[in-house]
């Protein structure tokens, strides 16, 4: 079986990672905007301000936010049906709590969404990409105070009412259950402790951060309901971040291990945001961890009737576990999702291991799950990239990565999986999340610049531009 008619090929982005312009037409200072440069050997650092030790590479990004209508005008040159990409908070509510919208802010983005469809290109919107105002972080705690949640809620009906006729898919949080991950607490969940000195190791109370994690929850299925009023025609998507397992022995301990980490890591927010209520495992999980909260009635009723229409995720790679940690301590550098090492599957530079067959099996396992449209709305090589004497970009290592991934999605289709979308990561060059770099680079279209903020900015087609010109030309039957 091929890809449907009508399959929505393009790519993903985040504003707090393209958009630079930190500081034009009233925009606030975000989570994002105090988390340092780093690299794959040296941490991004957190503080509450700016240390001018320290650059922040959200400052320029990619420039996209001069330069959208440049980009938009490539995209739609290799063919992009959809693009996946983020709305910043803090260009529409600075703070997060004030009285009046930022107008700007909103006229910027209408005029992004503008754009888009003039090319034909459906825009999937996030609504919070790891960027919440740094004032809710200061003055209410993030999302620990149940306050957040009507901010939230407040700044989507804005924006809902806004774009109503240019927006249809929505994704109201960016990889929620990453907050189940200590080192999510400040970004995501707008926890700041005492003592937090860097992005991958930072103090944790469990307990705080899962009671954020709910008020999150909460706050989905609320912008939920807020979309439906605005416009029915709005459909609004999960975003996970699948770490898909396997477990490194047969030791059926080692499967067990794996069952219960895949269940609260992969599809405990998805099970709340697809069915409606916490899973039974959930409860489990927390009372054996002495971690308690308590749902209002309002609450349990709101996630009841605001759950999702499809289910989006983002898939880079796969991990193993094992309870014999005598005999398989084997770690990498870029294991920071946790586990062992896999020996059957090869690295990228940055250590992080290649499983285009754990794709298939993601895909498979989350259709039988849920039953509904599926999209992989991330998924790319993060890699160094040499430009020659003559200015061409030579990435088949990119080409490969994706040619595989994307052979095990037609297989997954062929299986009788609903895939409606494929965004891949940083289809245009931009700051990785986990190191800060600029080197790191994920796009078919480079940007000239460099992890100090440093170039021309100028953009450039990769090899890798042509051909996924050529796959989507296709419908994803040519590949080579």
């Amino acid at each position: 079986m091929s890809f449907k008619k009508g399959f929505l090929w393009g790519g993903a982005t985040a504003a707090n990672q393209c958009e630079g312009a930190n500081f034009a037409d009233g925009k606030g200072i975000s989570v994002a905007d105090v988390i340092s440069a780093g690299s794959h050997i040296s941490p991004r650092h957190i503080s509450l301000g700016r240390d001018p030790a320290y650059a922040y590479p959200a400052d320029w990004g990619s420039d996209c936010y001069h330069r959208y209508k440049e980009d938009i005008a490539l995209f739609a040159e290799m063919g992009f049906k959809a693009y996946r990409m983020s709305i910043a908070w803090t260009r529409i509510f600075p703070n997060g709590d004030d009285v009046e919208p930022n107008e700007a802010g909103l006229a910027h983005y209408e005029d992004v969404f503008r754009e888009l469809r003039t090319h034909g290109i459906e825009p999937v919107v996030t609504l919070s990409h790891n960027e919440m105002p740094l004032h809710l972080v200061t003055a209410y705690r993030g999302w620990t105070d149940k306050r957040t949640i009507g901010f939230f809620v407040r700044y989507c009906e804005t924006v809902f009412e806004r774009y109503r006729d240019l927006v249809r898919y929505w994704i109201p949080f960016n990889e929620v259950n990453d907050l189940l991950l200590p080192m999510s607490a400040f970004s995501q969940g707008g926890i700041f402790h005492e003592g937090t000195e860097t992005f991958l190791d930072q103090p944790d109370d469990p307990a705080e951060r899962l009671g954020a994690l709910n008020n999150v929850l909460v706050a989905n299925a609320r912008a939920v309901l807020a979309g439906r009023c605005a416009n029915p025609e709005f459909r609004f998507g999960t975003m996970i971040c699948h770490i898909t397992q396997y477990p490194r022995t047969c030791d059926p301990s080692d499967q067990l291990l794996v069952q219960e980490d895949d269940l609260f890591r992969n599809c405990m927010c998805s099970d709340v945001m697809l069915r409606g209520t916490y899973p039974y495992y959930a409860w489990t999980h927390f009372r054996h961890h002495g971690i308690s909260f308590e749902l209002s009635d309002a609450e349990r009723h709101d996630l009841a009737a605001g759950v999702c229409d499809f289910y989006t995720f983002s898939y880079y790679q796969s991990i193993c576990q094992t309870t014999r940690t005598e005999e398989f301590s084997d770690q990498t550098s870029g294991n920071i999702m946790g586990g062992v090492r896999n020996p059957y599957l090869e690295l990228t530079e940055w250590d992080w291991p290649i499983d285009p067959v754990g794709l298939r099996y993601t895909l498979n396992k989350v259709y039988d799950r849920y039953r509904v449209p599926v999209m992989i709305t991330e998924n790319g090589l993060g890699a160094v990239d040499t430009v020659e004497a003559d200015g061409s970009i030579h990435d088949p290592y990119r080409i490969e990565y994706m040619r595989r991934h994307i052979e095990e999605m037609a297989k997954a289709v062929d299986d009788g999986v609903d895939l409606i979308g494929y965004t891949p990561w940083g289809c245009i060059d931009l700051v990785s999340v986990s190191t800060g770099e600029m080197r790191k680079r994920y796009g078919f279209i480079y940007v000239d610049a460099d992890d100090e903020g440093h170039g021309t900015f100028d953009r450039t087609r990769k090899d890798s531009f042509w051909w996924y010109q050529r796959v989507i030309a296709s419908n994803g039957s040519e590949l080579g």
